[in-house]
């Protein structure tokens, strides 16, 4: 039987080995040992700050659940 895929790219939780910037908003800082939201970037990956992050988990969950809701309308 084949192998099920998933719609979702590869994303990752990690502390941050150095300090550097929240890739969708400059002016947040994520500090060396910070948590943050690793997501895959072609062959790179992409930082998030916690509260960016939180921000884009809820906002993908609701796309989610909107394309769940209009797949089972069909």
């Amino acid at each position: 039987m084949p192998r099920v895929k998933s719609i979702l790219i590869r994303v990752e939780i990690d502390q941050a080995k150095k300090a550097h910037n929240c890739q969708a908003n400059a002016s947040h800082r994520i500090e060396r040992g910070g948590t943050r939201l690793k997501v895959r970037n072609g062959r790179s990956w992409d930082h998030y700050c916690v509260p960016c992050a939180a921000l884009i988990i809820e906002r993908d969950i609701a796309e989610l659940q909107d394309l769940q809701r209009r797949f089972n309308n069909l």
